[in-house]
């Protein structure tokens, strides 16, 4: 169980700082760009946030290649009906859009599959435990 411990700590904080970079970086990307809207590298500032994500994403691969079989399993599930109801979910509303819907955002689409995936995580947990 410590070395579980171990593995979710480190997970932890290299989430955590990522998800820190992140709220960092989009202050400076949005306020960058209200700023100077006529700057001549702008997409590289407008996707600025994007890296601290890689980084959020790079602590998960190694917490996931660090815990037990079970665990694997369980985000593996969550992570693969979060992709699938994610997937239908824009997929419907794209032809809804069709329909007169309001047009959203594709920022919307990761946090709608972390959520999903974080719901499914712990129906899952619950499952197994």
């Amino acid at each position: 169980m410590d070395k579980m411990n171990k593995h979710v700590k480190e997970y932890l904080l290299g989430f955590g700082l990522s998800m820190g970079f992140y709220i960092v970086a989009v202050f400076v990307s949005i306020t960058l760009l209200k700023r100077y809207p006529d700057l001549p590298f702008k997409t590289l500032v407008a996707v600025l946030p994007v890296i601290p994500i890689l980084f959020a994403l790079r602590a998960f691969l190694r917490y996931l290649n660090n815990i037990d079989e079970l665990q694997q399993r369980i985000q593996m599930n969550s992570i693969a009906f979060a992709a699938g109801a994610t997937g239908i979910g824009t997929l419907t509303y794209g032809f809804m859009e069709n329909a007169g819907f309001p047009q959203l955002s594709w920022l919307w689409v990761l946090p709608i599959m972390m959520v999903i995936w974080g719901i499914a995580t712990a129906v899952a947990s619950r499952r197994y435990s």
